[in-house]
Protein backbone atom coordinates (compact mmCIF):
# COMPACT_ATOMS: atom_id res chain seq x y z
CA UNK A 1 0.00 0.00 0.00
CA UNK A 2 2.63 2.44 0.59
CA UNK A 3 4.43 2.00 -2.63
CA UNK A 4 1.12 2.69 -4.25
CA UNK A 5 0.65 5.55 -2.13
CA UNK A 6 3.70 6.95 -3.40
CA UNK A 7 2.76 6.86 -7.19
CA UNK A 8 -0.60 8.22 -6.30
CA UNK A 9 0.10 11.19 -4.02
CA UNK A 10 3.64 12.18 -6.09
CA UNK A 11 1.95 11.38 -9.93
CA UNK A 12 2.21 15.19 -10.95
CA UNK A 13 6.31 15.64 -10.27
CA UNK A 14 7.12 12.21 -10.96
CA UNK A 15 4.82 12.16 -14.53
CA UNK A 16 6.52 15.97 -14.96
CA UNK A 17 9.83 14.11 -14.98
CA UNK A 18 8.96 11.50 -17.09
CA UNK A 19 7.88 13.89 -19.50
CA UNK A 20 11.25 15.41 -19.72
CA UNK A 21 13.43 12.50 -19.95
CA UNK A 22 11.02 11.38 -23.14
CA UNK A 23 11.24 14.85 -24.73
CA UNK A 24 14.93 14.26 -24.07
CA UNK A 25 15.03 11.66 -26.96
CA UNK A 26 14.83 14.27 -29.71
CA UNK A 27 18.27 15.38 -28.76
CA UNK A 28 19.61 11.91 -28.46
CA UNK A 29 22.12 9.85 -30.44
CA UNK A 30 19.55 7.01 -31.20
CA UNK A 31 16.51 9.85 -32.13
CA UNK A 32 19.23 12.00 -34.73
CA UNK A 33 20.78 9.07 -35.40
CA UNK A 34 17.63 7.78 -37.41
CA UNK A 35 18.01 10.63 -40.06
CA UNK A 36 21.80 9.94 -40.35
CA UNK A 37 21.30 8.61 -43.67
CA UNK A 38 19.12 11.75 -44.73
CA UNK A 39 21.39 13.97 -43.39
CA UNK A 40 24.52 13.19 -44.88
CA UNK A 41 22.51 12.63 -48.58
CA UNK A 42 21.28 16.27 -48.21
CA UNK A 43 24.58 17.97 -46.75
CA UNK A 44 26.68 15.76 -49.09
CA UNK A 45 28.70 14.72 -45.96
CA UNK A 46 31.09 11.03 -46.03
CA UNK A 47 30.15 9.25 -42.86
CA UNK A 48 33.96 10.84 -41.52
CA UNK A 49 32.59 14.44 -42.18
CA UNK A 50 29.03 13.95 -40.38
CA UNK A 51 31.09 12.08 -37.30
CA UNK A 52 33.42 15.02 -36.60
CA UNK A 53 30.57 17.34 -36.73
CA UNK A 54 28.73 15.74 -34.77
CA UNK A 55 31.37 15.23 -31.86
CA UNK A 56 32.30 18.46 -32.49
CA UNK A 57 28.69 19.62 -31.78
CA UNK A 58 28.35 17.62 -28.99
CA UNK A 59 31.37 18.47 -27.33
CA UNK A 60 30.76 21.99 -27.13
CA UNK A 61 27.34 21.20 -25.76
CA UNK A 62 28.90 19.50 -23.14
CA UNK A 63 30.90 22.61 -22.20
CA UNK A 64 28.14 25.06 -22.08
CA UNK A 65 26.30 22.69 -19.92
CA UNK A 66 28.84 23.46 -17.18
CA UNK A 67 26.59 27.29 -16.89
CA UNK A 68 23.64 26.12 -18.26
CA UNK A 69 22.84 23.36 -16.23
CA UNK A 70 23.37 25.91 -12.85
CA UNK A 71 19.97 27.21 -14.06
CA UNK A 72 18.52 24.07 -12.51
CA UNK A 73 19.67 25.92 -9.07
CA UNK A 74 18.15 28.96 -10.08
CA UNK A 75 14.85 28.99 -11.31
CA UNK A 76 11.87 26.53 -10.53
CA UNK A 77 11.11 23.47 -13.02
CA UNK A 78 7.84 25.30 -13.78
CA UNK A 79 9.66 28.18 -15.62
CA UNK A 80 12.92 26.75 -16.98
CA UNK A 81 11.04 23.73 -18.02
CA UNK A 82 8.79 25.89 -20.71
CA UNK A 83 11.64 27.46 -21.87
CA UNK A 84 13.82 24.63 -22.19
CA UNK A 85 11.19 22.98 -24.50
CA UNK A 86 11.07 25.93 -26.57
CA UNK A 87 14.59 26.11 -27.44
CA UNK A 88 14.21 22.47 -28.63
CA UNK A 89 11.42 23.23 -30.57
CA UNK A 90 13.54 25.85 -32.33
CA UNK A 91 16.16 23.10 -32.66
CA UNK A 92 13.83 20.89 -34.26
CA UNK A 93 12.35 23.67 -36.73
CA UNK A 94 16.00 24.57 -37.24
CA UNK A 95 17.03 21.08 -38.45
CA UNK A 96 14.25 20.85 -40.97
CA UNK A 97 14.51 24.05 -42.28
CA UNK A 98 17.94 24.48 -42.42
CA UNK A 99 20.10 23.95 -46.15
CA UNK A 100 23.65 25.20 -45.10
CA UNK A 101 25.93 22.82 -44.06
CA UNK A 102 27.86 25.65 -42.60
CA UNK A 103 24.98 25.68 -40.11
CA UNK A 104 24.62 22.09 -39.50
CA UNK A 105 27.19 22.29 -36.11
CA UNK A 106 24.73 24.73 -34.49
CA UNK A 107 21.57 23.00 -35.38
CA UNK A 108 23.08 19.57 -33.88
CA UNK A 109 24.70 21.77 -30.70
CA UNK A 110 21.26 23.19 -29.89
CA UNK A 111 19.75 20.28 -30.30
CA UNK A 112 22.19 17.98 -28.20
CA UNK A 113 22.19 21.40 -25.20
CA UNK A 114 18.74 21.37 -25.12
CA UNK A 115 17.14 17.83 -25.41
CA UNK A 116 20.17 15.51 -23.99
CA UNK A 117 21.91 18.07 -21.77
CA UNK A 118 19.17 20.65 -20.41
CA UNK A 119 15.84 18.18 -20.36
CA UNK A 120 17.50 15.19 -18.94
CA UNK A 121 19.50 17.77 -16.49
CA UNK A 122 15.98 19.85 -14.84
CA UNK A 123 14.01 15.88 -14.51
CA UNK A 124 16.98 14.69 -12.80
CA UNK A 125 17.98 17.53 -10.53
CA UNK A 126 13.91 18.02 -9.83
CA UNK A 127 13.49 13.80 -8.59
CA UNK A 128 17.29 14.58 -6.74
CA UNK A 129 16.42 17.81 -4.84
CA UNK A 130 12.08 16.94 -4.73
CA UNK A 131 12.42 13.32 -3.13
CA UNK A 132 14.64 12.55 -0.17
CA UNK A 133 13.51 9.53 1.20
CA UNK A 134 12.40 8.06 -1.91
CA UNK A 135 15.01 9.96 -3.66
CA UNK A 136 15.91 6.45 -5.94
CA UNK A 137 12.39 5.34 -6.80
CA UNK A 138 11.62 8.74 -7.79
CA UNK A 139 14.76 8.73 -10.33
CA UNK A 140 13.98 5.07 -11.31
CA UNK A 141 10.39 6.33 -12.51
CA UNK A 142 11.40 9.49 -14.23
CA UNK A 143 14.42 7.47 -15.96
CA UNK A 144 11.37 5.60 -17.88
CA UNK A 145 11.26 7.89 -20.29
CA UNK A 146 14.39 7.37 -21.44
CA UNK A 147 13.44 3.72 -22.04
CA UNK A 148 9.94 4.75 -23.41
CA UNK A 149 12.07 7.26 -25.98
CA UNK A 150 14.30 4.76 -27.12
CA UNK A 151 12.40 1.90 -27.41
CA UNK A 152 9.36 4.07 -29.05
CA UNK A 153 10.84 6.78 -30.90
CA UNK A 154 13.16 5.07 -33.61
CA UNK A 155 10.61 2.58 -34.70
CA UNK A 156 8.00 4.93 -35.21
CA UNK A 157 9.96 7.64 -36.76
CA UNK A 158 11.73 5.27 -39.38
CA UNK A 159 7.88 4.02 -40.00
CA UNK A 160 6.94 7.21 -40.35
CA UNK A 161 9.94 8.32 -42.99
CA UNK A 162 8.08 5.60 -45.39
CA UNK A 163 5.18 7.88 -45.86
CA UNK A 164 6.35 11.78 -44.76
CA UNK A 165 9.90 13.71 -45.65
CA UNK A 166 12.54 13.61 -42.98
CA UNK A 167 12.66 17.33 -42.43
CA UNK A 168 8.67 17.11 -42.06
CA UNK A 169 9.20 14.80 -39.49
CA UNK A 170 11.44 17.36 -37.39
CA UNK A 171 8.82 19.81 -37.71
CA UNK A 172 5.84 17.03 -35.81
CA UNK A 173 9.00 16.62 -33.17
CA UNK A 174 9.13 20.21 -32.35
CA UNK A 175 5.09 20.50 -32.03
CA UNK A 176 5.34 17.49 -29.77
CA UNK A 177 7.87 19.66 -27.80
CA UNK A 178 5.51 22.71 -27.96
CA UNK A 179 2.55 20.75 -26.76
CA UNK A 180 4.20 19.31 -23.80
CA UNK A 181 4.76 22.56 -22.42
CA UNK A 182 0.57 22.80 -21.59
CA UNK A 183 0.49 19.76 -19.31
CA UNK A 184 3.63 20.04 -17.77
CA UNK A 185 2.62 23.74 -16.32
CA UNK A 186 -0.79 22.20 -15.30
CA UNK A 187 1.15 19.48 -13.53
CA UNK A 188 3.43 22.00 -11.37
CA UNK A 189 0.65 24.41 -10.17
CA UNK A 190 1.81 23.68 -7.01
CA UNK A 191 5.47 22.89 -5.77
CA UNK A 192 6.17 19.12 -4.81
CA UNK A 193 6.06 20.84 -0.86
CA UNK A 194 6.00 24.68 0.28
CA UNK A 195 9.52 24.77 0.79
CA UNK A 196 10.71 22.91 -2.73
CA UNK A 197 12.88 25.67 -3.97
CA UNK A 198 16.87 25.08 -4.16
CA UNK A 199 17.05 27.79 -1.45
CA UNK A 200 14.93 27.00 1.11
CA UNK A 201 14.64 23.27 1.07
CA UNK A 202 17.91 21.36 0.95
CA UNK A 203 19.64 18.15 2.47
CA UNK A 204 23.13 18.13 3.30
CA UNK A 205 25.75 16.34 1.67
CA UNK A 206 29.28 15.19 3.46
CA UNK A 207 30.16 17.06 6.82
CA UNK A 208 26.88 18.62 7.19
CA UNK A 209 27.71 20.75 4.51
CA UNK A 210 25.89 22.50 1.63
CA UNK A 211 28.67 21.93 -1.12
CA UNK A 212 28.76 24.40 -4.13
CA UNK A 213 30.25 23.57 -7.83
CA UNK A 214 33.71 24.93 -6.81
CA UNK A 215 34.21 22.78 -3.76
CA UNK A 216 32.95 19.91 -5.53
CA UNK A 217 35.47 20.30 -8.43
CA UNK A 218 38.24 20.62 -5.96
CA UNK A 219 36.98 17.38 -3.83
CA UNK A 220 39.01 14.18 -4.31
CA UNK A 221 36.07 12.34 -4.83
CA UNK A 222 35.08 14.08 -7.89
CA UNK A 223 37.78 12.97 -9.40
CA UNK A 224 37.32 9.60 -8.21
CA UNK A 225 34.10 9.70 -9.75
CA UNK A 226 35.07 10.92 -12.88
CA UNK A 227 36.28 7.83 -15.07
CA UNK A 228 33.17 6.24 -14.14
CA UNK A 229 30.98 8.87 -15.32
CA UNK A 230 32.93 9.07 -18.74
CA UNK A 231 33.03 5.52 -19.31
CA UNK A 232 29.52 4.21 -19.90
CA UNK A 233 28.56 7.31 -22.04
CA UNK A 234 31.34 6.51 -24.10
CA UNK A 235 31.72 3.37 -24.70
CA UNK A 236 27.90 2.55 -24.84
CA UNK A 237 27.45 5.09 -27.48
CA UNK A 238 30.45 3.82 -29.24
CA UNK A 239 28.85 0.19 -29.27
CA UNK A 240 25.71 0.99 -30.50
CA UNK A 241 27.12 4.02 -32.92
CA UNK A 242 29.60 0.33 -34.08
CA UNK A 243 26.86 -1.83 -34.24
CA UNK A 244 26.64 -2.71 -38.35
CA UNK A 245 30.26 -3.49 -37.92
CA UNK A 246 29.85 -5.41 -35.09
CA UNK A 247 27.42 -7.35 -36.78
CA UNK A 248 29.95 -7.78 -39.73
CA UNK A 249 32.44 -9.31 -37.43
CA UNK A 250 30.85 -11.49 -35.95
CA UNK A 251 29.12 -13.26 -38.89
CA UNK A 252 25.46 -11.79 -37.98
CA UNK A 253 23.06 -9.94 -39.98
CA UNK A 254 22.35 -6.47 -38.44
CA UNK A 255 18.76 -7.61 -38.23
CA UNK A 256 19.87 -10.69 -36.15
CA UNK A 257 21.44 -8.03 -33.84
CA UNK A 258 18.91 -5.68 -33.38
CA UNK A 259 16.78 -8.53 -32.52
CA UNK A 260 18.35 -8.41 -29.28
CA UNK A 261 17.70 -4.28 -28.25
CA UNK A 262 14.38 -5.25 -27.00
CA UNK A 263 16.02 -7.49 -24.38
CA UNK A 264 18.07 -5.00 -23.51
CA UNK A 265 15.49 -2.37 -23.23
CA UNK A 266 13.74 -4.76 -20.53
CA UNK A 267 16.87 -5.48 -18.96
CA UNK A 268 17.68 -1.81 -18.60
CA UNK A 269 14.07 -0.93 -17.55
CA UNK A 270 14.32 -3.61 -14.32
CA UNK A 271 17.61 -2.65 -13.43
CA UNK A 272 16.44 0.91 -13.08
CA UNK A 273 13.76 0.14 -11.07
CA UNK A 274 15.66 -2.22 -8.82
CA UNK A 275 18.44 0.24 -8.45
CA UNK A 276 16.19 2.92 -7.75
CA UNK A 277 14.59 0.94 -4.57
CA UNK A 278 17.78 -0.40 -3.27
CA UNK A 279 19.42 3.28 -3.08
CA UNK A 280 15.98 4.34 -0.85
CA UNK A 281 17.17 1.12 1.74
CA UNK A 282 20.88 0.94 1.03
CA UNK A 283 21.99 4.91 -0.02
CA UNK A 284 24.32 5.07 -2.89
CA UNK A 285 27.78 4.22 -0.84
CA UNK A 286 27.11 0.99 -0.57
CA UNK A 287 25.99 0.78 -4.31
CA UNK A 288 27.92 2.76 -6.55
CA UNK A 289 30.94 1.02 -6.38
CA UNK A 290 30.11 -1.94 -7.89
CA UNK A 291 27.65 -1.35 -10.49
CA UNK A 292 30.27 -1.06 -13.71
CA UNK A 293 31.13 -4.66 -12.83
CA UNK A 294 28.40 -5.82 -15.48
CA UNK A 295 29.99 -3.62 -18.13
CA UNK A 296 33.25 -5.35 -17.45
CA UNK A 297 31.45 -8.77 -17.94
CA UNK A 298 29.27 -7.39 -21.30
CA UNK A 299 32.82 -6.08 -22.97
CA UNK A 300 34.41 -8.82 -22.44
CA UNK A 301 31.55 -11.40 -23.47
CA UNK A 302 31.49 -9.44 -26.79
CA UNK A 303 35.09 -9.60 -27.26
CA UNK A 304 34.82 -13.71 -27.06
CA UNK A 305 31.67 -14.71 -27.67
CA UNK A 306 30.07 -15.34 -31.33
CA UNK A 307 26.49 -17.70 -30.41
CA UNK A 308 23.75 -15.94 -29.51
CA UNK A 309 23.75 -17.25 -26.05
CA UNK A 310 27.00 -15.07 -25.46
CA UNK A 311 25.47 -12.07 -27.28
CA UNK A 312 22.08 -12.38 -24.89
CA UNK A 313 24.53 -12.73 -21.94
CA UNK A 314 26.25 -9.51 -22.87
CA UNK A 315 22.85 -7.30 -23.68
CA UNK A 316 21.63 -8.36 -20.32
CA UNK A 317 25.01 -7.67 -18.68
CA UNK A 318 25.47 -3.68 -20.58
CA UNK A 319 21.78 -3.06 -19.60
CA UNK A 320 22.10 -4.10 -15.73
CA UNK A 321 24.98 -1.06 -15.39
CA UNK A 322 22.85 1.03 -18.36
CA UNK A 323 19.89 1.00 -15.93
CA UNK A 324 21.61 1.60 -12.78
CA UNK A 325 23.45 4.49 -14.50
CA UNK A 326 20.22 5.98 -14.59
CA UNK A 327 19.99 6.55 -11.04
CA UNK A 328 23.25 5.96 -9.00
CA UNK A 329 25.39 8.22 -10.17
CA UNK A 330 21.87 11.05 -10.10
CA UNK A 331 21.07 9.89 -6.64
CA UNK A 332 25.27 9.97 -5.42
CA UNK A 333 25.58 13.50 -5.98
CA UNK A 334 22.65 14.83 -3.84
CA UNK A 335 23.68 12.40 -1.11
CA UNK A 336 27.38 13.06 -0.71
CA UNK A 337 27.50 16.82 -1.56
CA UNK A 338 23.21 18.48 -0.70
CA UNK A 339 21.11 19.24 -2.92
CA UNK A 340 21.59 23.14 -2.26
CA UNK A 341 23.84 23.56 -5.53
CA UNK A 342 22.51 20.01 -7.13
CA UNK A 343 22.12 21.64 -10.37
CA UNK A 344 25.40 23.36 -10.59
CA UNK A 345 27.14 20.06 -8.92
CA UNK A 346 25.09 17.47 -11.93
CA UNK A 347 25.78 19.97 -14.89
CA UNK A 348 29.69 19.42 -14.08
CA UNK A 349 28.86 15.59 -13.90
CA UNK A 350 26.41 16.01 -16.93
CA UNK A 351 29.41 17.58 -19.13
CA UNK A 352 32.17 14.90 -18.42
CA UNK A 353 29.01 12.52 -19.62
CA UNK A 354 28.42 14.28 -22.65
CA UNK A 355 31.67 14.38 -23.13
CA UNK A 356 32.51 11.06 -23.18
CA UNK A 357 29.42 10.46 -25.68
CA UNK A 358 31.58 12.59 -27.86
CA UNK A 359 34.56 11.26 -27.55
CA UNK A 360 33.82 7.51 -27.27
CA UNK A 361 32.79 7.02 -31.09
CA UNK A 362 35.62 9.13 -32.49
CA UNK A 363 38.29 7.47 -30.23
CA UNK A 364 36.84 3.63 -31.08
CA UNK A 365 36.51 4.74 -35.30
CA UNK A 366 39.98 6.25 -35.17
CA UNK A 367 41.16 2.44 -33.68
CA UNK A 368 39.79 0.72 -36.18
CA UNK A 369 40.84 3.01 -38.47
CA UNK A 370 44.60 2.11 -37.83
CA UNK A 371 44.18 -1.60 -37.42
CA UNK A 372 43.25 -2.34 -33.41
CA UNK A 373 40.20 -4.41 -33.99
CA UNK A 374 36.90 -3.89 -32.21
CA UNK A 375 37.10 -7.40 -30.40
CA UNK A 376 40.67 -6.35 -29.33
CA UNK A 377 38.98 -2.71 -28.23
CA UNK A 378 36.16 -4.72 -26.01
CA UNK A 379 38.87 -6.28 -24.35
CA UNK A 380 40.60 -2.89 -23.49
CA UNK A 381 37.27 -1.48 -22.92
CA UNK A 382 36.72 -4.14 -19.89
CA UNK A 383 40.02 -3.25 -18.41
CA UNK A 384 39.03 0.06 -18.19
CA UNK A 385 35.62 -0.73 -15.89
CA UNK A 386 38.13 -2.88 -14.03
CA UNK A 387 39.48 0.22 -13.70
CA UNK A 388 36.60 2.57 -13.00
CA UNK A 389 35.53 -0.02 -9.83
CA UNK A 390 38.58 -0.11 -8.29
CA UNK A 391 38.56 4.20 -8.35
CA UNK A 392 34.99 4.02 -6.58
CA UNK A 393 35.82 1.66 -4.30
CA UNK A 394 38.68 3.53 -3.03
CA UNK A 395 37.29 6.95 -3.43
CA UNK A 396 33.98 6.48 -1.98
CA UNK A 397 35.81 4.10 0.89
CA UNK A 398 37.51 7.15 1.69
CA UNK A 399 34.38 9.53 1.76
CA UNK A 400 31.76 7.67 3.03
CA UNK A 401 33.18 8.42 6.61
CA UNK A 402 31.84 12.40 6.29
CA UNK A 403 28.22 11.04 5.76
CA UNK A 404 26.48 12.25 8.51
Amino acid sequence: MARTDFFTENAPWLTTGVLLTFLSSFGQTFFISVFAGEIRIAYGLSHAGWGAIYSIATAVSALVMLWAGGLADRFRVRTLGPLVLIGLAVACVAMSANVYVALLPLVIFLLRLTGQGMCSQIAIVAMARWFVARRGRALAVAGLGFALGEAMLPVLFVWLMTAMDWRALWVAAAVVAVFAIFPIRALLKRERTPRSHAETSATTGMNGRHWTRKQALFHPLFWFMAPALLGPAAFNTAFFFHQVHFAEIKGWSHLQLAALFPVYTAMGVVAMLVSGALIDRMGTARLIPWFQLPMVAAFATFAQGNDPVSMLIGFLCLAMTTGANSTLPNAFWAEFYGTRHIGSIKAMAAAVMVFGSAIGPGLTGLLIGIGVGLETQFLGIAAYFVMTTGLMVIGVAESRRALV
